[in-house]
């Protein structure tokens, strides 16, 4: 599918079409997707919140760190985990603060991911 048509999709879709079309821009690996999936970081729905944290990550967008970090305060647990995962994925240094906090998450699998994005973060600095 054409990006300017997944970027439609995920502003003006119906839930299923908003979630699949962050997680497809993820595996675009184009980072004209990056505006429109940080926008998507505040959609109503947790699956197109969850999907864009993670494309974010996928894509490089070393840019939207801030809004990865404060998407790991989110209600969703499966949110909170795309946006660990996605921090480590952009090795973002800034993020460490955050992502310690996260280790205490009161969910399994965003405490998971958060130690391993601060080991990839590790790894990246040594």
């Amino acid at each position: 599918m054409e990006l300017q048509q997944l970027i439609d999709d995920l502003k003006n879709g119906t839930g299923i079409q908003r979630s699949r079309a962050a997680s497809e821009l993820g595996r675009s690996g184009s980072l004209q997707a990056a505006a429109p999936l940080v926008a998507a970081l505040s959609d109503g729905n947790a699956s197109v919140r969850s999907n864009a944290a993670f494309s974010l990550g996928e894509i490089g967008a070393v840019d939207s760190a801030a809004s990865l970090i404060a998407l790991l305060e989110d209600d969703d647990p499966f949110v909170r985990k795309s946006a660990a995962k996605a921090l480590g994925l952009l090795r973002a240094a800034d993020a460490v603060p955050a992502l310690n906090r996260a280790k205490d998450d009161p969910s399994d699998i965003v405490r998971r991911n958060a130690e391993r994005s601060l080991r990839w973060i590790s790894d990246e600095k040594a």
